[in-house]
């Protein structure tokens, strides 16, 4: 007998054993911080390169209106602000939307509005103001219902969606394989990655363009306890014994480099990106 499998209910199972095996811990807590989201904000300072890469790598123009998903601290709305007409920034994280408005600040960015809601939670119709000639959602698909999340990407826009995700183990499931059983008494278990968005996107009767390639980033931190703050909310961390065991593991895997603790990772990643057919 012929199984089909419903890719989208296979994302919000694995989305869901993700959050019970984070206690409850999401992207949108670990980045309340303005401390870690200014963090975040420098790491990709160090790596200009990759997002010009990104945005070069998308179908913009001065005349372009985009909708930026998970925009973070602005990494790709500051720059891209600079090259199109106008940024819809939608970022539910406190501390990011904090360090976006200061980023608006600094380099005199009038043309992104900010939407601070989560994107499964935004309204079209009074949030936004659509169409947009390009939709994008970098490393930011945390989302339950997959499925409506990317329809409604493509209700709002008139031209292309651009999707990021992961593909296999990232640097941080490889870590936190380790750490869950001492830290929570159970094993760790890795959110969906790129097979399952991919069949989804099938589903829908999107067969999108992809590119496959590896990424290397660093997390630089000044000191021990800088970074045993950074990665606390990470691993949902309630106890002293609890930041006794990061404390130990983070000083036997982070490496110093000029003065600082650097923590260096490495992951393979998936752009998938299609034009929609009409608006």
């Amino acid at each position: 007998m012929d199984l089909k499998i419903d890719w989208n209910e296979l994302w919000k199972e694995k989305m869901e054993l993700q959050s019970k095996t984070k206690t409850n811990t999401d992207c949108t807590n670990m980045w309340k911080s303005q401390k870690s989201a200014k963090r975040f904000w420098d790491m990709t300072q160090e790596n200009k390169g990759r997002v010009e890469k990104t945005l070069s790598g998308m179908a913009l123009t001065p005349e372009s209106r985009v909708l930026d998903i998970g925009a973070g601290p602005g990494s790709l709305a500051i720059p891209l602000a600079e090259m199109v007409a106008h940024v819809t920034a939608v970022e539910p994280a406190e501390g990011m939307m904090e360090i976006l408005k200061q980023n608006m600040e600094t380099y005199g960015t009038r043309n992104i509005d900010c939407v601070y809601k989560d994107w499964e939670t935004v309204d079209a119709g009074s949030d936004l103001c659509p169409p947009y000639d390009v939709v994008f959602a970098s490393y930011s698909l945390g989302m339950k219902d997959i499925r409506a999340s990317i329809q409604k990407m493509i209700d709002v826009s008139s031209g292309y969606v651009y999707l990021y995700w992961f593909a296999g183990d990232t640097s941080w499931d490889i870590h936190s394989r380790k750490l869950w059983p001492i830290l929570h008494g159970c094993e760790y278990r890795q959110g969906p990655k790129a097979d399952v968005l991919y069949n989804v996107l099938y589903d829908m009767g999107i067969y999108p363009n992809m590119k496959v390639f590896s990424f290397e980033h660093n997390n630089r931190f000044e000191n021990i306890e800088e970074a045993l703050e950074h990665f606390k909310p990470q691993y949902a961390l309630s106890s002293p014994e609890q930041e006794e065991i990061l404390r130990s593991y983070l000083l036997d895997v982070l490496e110093e480099e000029n003065g600082a603790l650097v923590q260096k990772g490495k992951s393979t990643r998936v752009k998938m990106w299609w034009k929609v057919s009409s608006f």
